[in-house]
């Protein structure tokens, strides 16, 4: 036992020494000026940072080809990992400002195409955290609708559509429910219009029968018969097998009416226009 202390005491200098030479080197290493890096070696410190989930960091690397080396082609590539990294870290405004310069200077890379996805995520994903202003989910609609139309073979244009019905539906969505809000309420006038809304500007959106139906309650309540007919009607054509199609006949046959697509009012005119094809 006496042995065995006796090694460990003598070896135990030499394992100090070495952990000191080597502390003692990644300072150095540390101090080291970024300037005195390479392109290349800086990209790679960024990538290392983004494995080691430090996106800040490998932002900053980024960064710093761009400015150490902006007509490289690691400053191209730097600046869409840039866009990403601040995309990672959740700083979206950052995200937005690296990809929307990529796309303004490299337009025709193949990289543009995962800029603008980047430009898109950085409005969509910040959609359930902007509560009742939708300012956020119309700009992610038009960006995912730029990257759909623009790049309409890349692979993340399935992503985007996806994404685009999605944050469509979310839209026609809070329309509704302000709508149900007003109707409960008994302002039907302000309800009325809102479900309007849903039908002309978001057709073919989730919430469209539920929005067919309400505009028949909603008709109904201000004792615009013809209305609540021809919206039961375009309900009963588009969405005939749908339960809310079955609750728009109940509730009309309640007040001795039926769902009738022959009056000549908005709602008519837009079904034949824009479902049809009519437009005389």
């Amino acid at each position: 036992m006496r042995v065995f202390m006796r090694a460990h005491h003598a070896i135990l200098p030499y394992i100090l020494v070495a952990l000191m030479a080597s502390c003692s080197q990644v300072v150095k290493d540390s101090e080291i000026p970024i300037e005195s890096y390479s392109a290349k070696e800086i990209y790679n410190l960024g990538e290392e940072n983004l494995n080691r989930n430090r996106p800040v960091e490998a932002a900053e690397y980024f960064g710093e080809i761009e400015r150490l080396y902006p007509y490289s082609e690691w400053a191209k590539r730097g600046l869409v990992m840039q866009a990403f990294s601040f995309h990672k870290g959740l700083d979206y405004p950052n995200s937005r400002s690296s990809a929307q310069r990529y796309i303004d200077f490299y337009p025709a890379s193949e990289d543009a195409a995962y800029a603008q996805y980047i430009l898109a995520l950085s409005y969509y994903d910040q959609i359930a955290e902007v509560g009742r202003d939708q300012a956020i989910t119309l700009k992610a609609l038009q960006e995912l609708r730029i990257l759909i139309e623009r790049y309409p073979d890349s692979k993340y244009a399935a992503d985007a559509k996806l994404r685009f019905d999605l944050a469509f539906d979310y839209l026609a969505a809070k329309e509704m429910e302000v709508g149900r809000y007003y109707l409960q309420k008994g302002h039907y006038t302000a309800a009325v219009n809102r479900f309007r809304v849903v039908v002309q500007d978001f057709r073919g959106s989730a919430q469209t029968p539920e929005a067919l139906y309400r505009l028949v309650e909603g008709y109904l309540s201000l004792g615009l018969q013809a209305e609540a007919q021809s919206s039961g009607g375009v309900l009963a054509k588009q969405y005939g097998s749908s339960d809310w199609d079955k609750d728009s006949v109940l509730l009309l046959s309640k007040n001795g009416l039926s769902p009738d697509t022959s009056n000549d009012n908005w709602l008519s005119q837009m079904y034949r226009q824009m479902i049809k094809g009519q437009w005389l």
